[in-house]
């Protein structure tokens, strides 16, 4: 089963600068396990404690996860992930 996985920049050091990597997995969790063995660091940035980490947004097919069953969401051959860090900043 082939997963497109998008990348954002922030995360790209543990993909060697590649912007898409193909994973696969029942799941995202699968997914994020399988991203782990060919990325090593990448999953701790998106996962903590078995749910995903509370500023990381992640989309299947442009729909939030969240709204879905989040970490335990199926996924299907085809599938597109994005994963998008929150990211704050400004002046103080």
């Amino acid at each position: 089963m082939a997963i497109e996985v998008r990348i954002p920049t922030i995360l790209r050091t543990y993909t060697d600068g590649e912007k898409a990597v193909a994973g696969s997995g029942a799941t995202l969790a699968e997914l994020f396990a399988d991203l782990e063995t060919r990325h090593t660091g990448i999953e701790a940035r998106i996962v903590d404690e078995g749910k995903l980490r509370r500023f990381v947004n992640v989309y299947l097919n442009d729909e939030d996860v969240r709204f879905l069953d989040g970490i335990d969401t199926k996924l299907s051959d085809g599938d597109s992930v994005t994963i998008l860090p929150a990211v704050a900043g400004g002046m103080v």
